[in-house]
């Protein structure tokens, strides 16, 4: 079992599961009222919806991202004054200065979390419906079903069909199950199908079965692509579902190029360097993990990753145009409004984004006017060198004796003349 299976089996992800289900089920429906039965539309059009639906989530977290960024001057100059102060009163004044600082902005250490804690179990219930789909698209599964009865009537079903069972990843196969029976089948590729038709060929002699089969073999196909198999069958079996992971890795670091630009981190921020890290790996990841799952899976990655680009570009411009001091503002009300329900007085707006600007600005000035004081020393260090070099070699052939001879003399000038 897979790590987006094992996180799915926990009971609180299955209503989701079960609800998104139902978007997919309609969509399905809505395409197949025109005679496509793909489920590769379908699950694009999924991901556009689901990804629409968690859009004002990506813009909260972003907005929070900006806040953090504002902080983060007046943060890191607190936990410098304490640096290397262990005792358990320079810590509590630590940490009362630095909770100050977030009740200043109206924001709380966990404010950045909030929305990617919400989005976890929404992703993880969209990735078990995608992985799985006749287990939560009634429409779907009623073509599966179709074959399945009849596969189950037979008296050596079980027994025939153990060798193709392994030839699948599906866990605690029960071949007296319609839902095992029904994933078994989902996830059988073209040379499977193939293979089930010579165990069972009076099944498969039917028009009912045939057809159902037949809109199977559509459903799972796209641009060409088996959704049921990996695109990962070795070097020597390159196919067209290698772009999928290769598209999955390259949308991500995209995605997360553009969300660092927006929001630059301190490199002496801690976790700065695993940040930046995280820039390469997880699009590896990516990679990776749609290289081994079915390709069903992989288009939605492509598909998530690519509208998280286009979404990326507009949470940009937003937060370009973002006022500060508004979002401060908002923020502060919203804690009053927290406040008030405690029985606790308000808090007092201040000009927040100013002076964390201006500590910004100072440190930005500072690190420039270092950087031009170096180039200055660079220069006239260049220069003293230069006229020395100009000064001993001047007059005879440079590597002849009476240059040599003329070096001395000079030296000695200059000697006296100190």
């Amino acid at each position: 079992m897979n790590i987006f299976a094992a996180a799915s089996s926990f009971s609180i992800l299955r209503p989701i599961a079960m609800l998104f289900g139902q978007v997919m089920d309609f969509l399905f429906r809505c395409t197949s009222h025109f005679g496509i039965y793909s489920l590769g539309i379908s699950i694009i059009l999924f991901t556009i919806i689901t990804k629409l639906i968690l859009f004002p989530l990506t813009v909260k977290q972003q907005e929070s991202s900006k806040m953090m960024s504002l902080m983060n001057p007046e943060i890191q100059a607190i936990q410098k004054k304490y640096k290397n102060k262990t005792d358990q009163a320079s810590m509590m004044r630590q940490q009362e200065e630095i909770k100050a600082v977030y009740a200043k902005y109206g924001s709380s250490p966990t404010a950045g979390c909030l929305p990617l804690i919400i989005q976890l179990p929404i992703i993880f219930a969209l990735y078990r419906v995608v992985y799985d789909i006749p287990a939560y698209v009634p429409s779907v599964r009623g073509y599966f079903q179709t074959v399945a009865e009849p596969l189950m009537a037979q008296s050596d079903f079980a027994s025939k069909i153990g060798d193709l069972v392994g030839t699948v990843k599906i866990s605690n196969f029960d071949a007296s199950s319609a839902d095992s029976v029904v994933a078994f089948l989902y996830k059988l590729t073209a040379g499977g199908w193939d293979t089930l038709k010579g165990l069972f060929p009076a099944v498969f002699s039917t028009d009912t079965v045939n057809s159902a089969v037949s809109t199977i073999a559509q459903m799972n196909t796209f641009l060409g692509i088996n959704l049921a198999s990996a695109p990962w069958q070795g070097f020597t079996h390159i196919n067209l579902a290698w772009l999928l992971p290769i598209l999955a890795g390259l949308t991500q670091y995209l995605s997360t190029k553009l969300m660092s630009s927006s929001q630059p981190v301190d490199p002496d921020q801690p976790g700065a360097q695993m940040m930046n890290q995280m820039t390469i790996t997880m699009p590896l990841i990516s990679v990776f993990f749609c290289f081994t799952l079915p390709c069903a899976i992989g288009i939605y990655w492509v598909m998530q990753g690519f509208v998280t680009l286009i979404q990326q570009i507009i949470v940009n411009k937003h937060m370009e145009k973002i006022d500060v001091n508004k979002l401060i503002e908002k923020n502060v009300a919203k804690m009053n409004r927290k406040r008030a329900k405690q029985g606790l007085p308000p808090a007092k707006i201040s000009d927040n984004a100013n002076g964390s600007m201006k500590i910004i600005r100072d440190k930005q000035n500072a690190e420039i006017k270092e950087e031009q004081e170096h180039s200055l020393r660079q220069a006239a260090t260049k220069k003293i060198v230069k006229d020395s070099t100009e000064y001993y070699n001047d007059d005879p052939k440079p590597g002849s004796l009476a240059s040599k001879a003329n070096m001395v003399k000079k030296y000695n000038e200059r000697h006296n003349e100190k």
